[in-house]
């Protein structure tokens, strides 16, 4: 055959090429799409099916908590006793897209109750006592994204099996937020003991925008929203093939950077910690299984957000709590949770550093906080 030029002529659909296309373009955008689909699936250890990409980590936690337990009100038919009686568990520290959306439930007549934690774990012999009948969804985050603290969701997902070979309940999902964990931790499905996995490709890379659910085809689950049907019905919406591209590659780059970046990441926080010691009234936050990358930090009777400020204009960026937190006036939710103790959540400073980070600059930055922090101890005393 020969060569044809080619004019785009389907602007309306998509510059470049839309995925639901019929036309040449439309087709390489669909191929670029899957391709990234079947590289995450093979990296994550499930079928490609079981991929569902989002704009985020937000509306994977949404399809995944609403979606499910409003399939199941629909699977159970308006006249269906106690269809409005169900019970969900959640992880009061875990990231406000699953605490929020487990608000959201409980404005709709579901029961939610958090999950009890006891020396930065979950507490199986607790959670299974709580566990009912009516318990239909567990959700909670693999790593915190405050404090590092990695979960202990396989032993979780092992009490949710035993309940049902007890006869205490029905197959109760565990869905399992993994946002934070690609550089530090497996990421298989089989890691988690998870039956729904969310990630996001900001936690991994500078792309904005995508993020996934993985959740197979017989999990009940209905879409947010009405439209065109993309991603097997439940996410409607042009997918972006270049992001679902970038995210793909960005997983595999971490899966295969993860052990060398994980013994750097020990080293370095080791030496950080050490360095901080010359802060007095000081408390680090940490469980027996850490993300070693996040160190977070409390300072008692400081203005933590001051400190921020400071060291922001010395040429370091931190924070104070989740990104998506900042404007609360109680501190750290996620430390409160984890603490107990109101002082230490209001006072709260986040580390978090990346395989791009060298051990100088954490250095420097160790040096910029203990003068921050001098800084506002004397003005406290004037």
């Amino acid at each position: 055959m020969f060569w044809k030029r080619r004019t785009y002529l389907d602007y309306a659909a998509g510059v470049r090429g839309n995925p639901s296309s019929p036309h040449e373009e439309g087709r390489l955008a669909k191929k670029m799409l899957e391709d990234a689909r079947t590289a995450i699936a093979r990296l994550t250890e499930v079928q490609p099916d079981d991929v569902l990409f989002t704009s985020g980590a937000t509306e994977s936690n949404a399809l995944a908590i609403l979606g499910h337990v409003r399939a199941l009100r629909l699977l159970a038919g308006p006249d269906v006793p106690g269809r409005n009686n169900m019970h969900v568990l959640y992880l009061s520290s875990s990231h406000a897209s699953i605490v929020e959306n487990m608000n959201v439930l409980a404005r709709e007549g579901i029961t939610i109750e958090a999950l009890p934690v006891k020396d930065y774990r979950i507490d199986s012999e607790r959670l299974a006592a709580m566990i009912r009948k009516e318990t239909v969804l567990v959700s909670m985050d693999a790593v915190c994204g405050e404090t590092g603290v990695v979960w202990n969701t396989r032993e979780v997902a092992e009490t949710l099996r035993k309940a049902r070979g007890d006869g205490v309940a029905a197959r109760i999902m565990l869905h399992v937020d993994a946002s934070q964990a690609p550089l530090t931790e497996k990421i298989s499905r089989a890691h988690f003991g998870a039956d729904m996995l969310t990630f996001d490709a900001s936690k991994v890379s500078a792309a904005r925008g995508i993020g996934m659910l993985i959740a197979h085809r017989t999990i009940p689950l209905v879409p947010l929203y009405a439209g065109g049907g993309q991603e097997r019905g439940l996410r409607s919406g042009s997918e972006a093939p270049e992001l679902a591209q970038s995210f793909a590659a960005a997983l595999a780059a971490a899966v295969l950077g993860r052990e060398s970046f994980r013994v750097s990441a020990e080293k370095n926080r080791t030496l950080l910690k050490a360095a901080l010691t010359a802060i007095l009234n000081i408390h680090i936050q940490e469980g027996r299984s850490q993300a070693p990358h996040i160190l977070n930090l409390s300072l008692p009777g400081r203005d933590t957000d001051y400190i921020v400020a400071l060291l922001d204009e010395a040429g370091f960026a931190i924070s104070s709590r989740s990104a998506c937190e900042t404007d609360s006036e109680e501190g750290s939710r996620a430390v409160l949770a984890l603490t107990g103790d109101p002082e230490r959540a209001r006072a709260t400073l986040r580390i978090s550093w990346g395989p791009d980070t060298y051990p100088r600059e954490l250095a420097r930055f160790a040096k910029a906080l203990i003068r921050a922090v001098a800084f506002i101890d004397n003005s406290n005393q004037g």
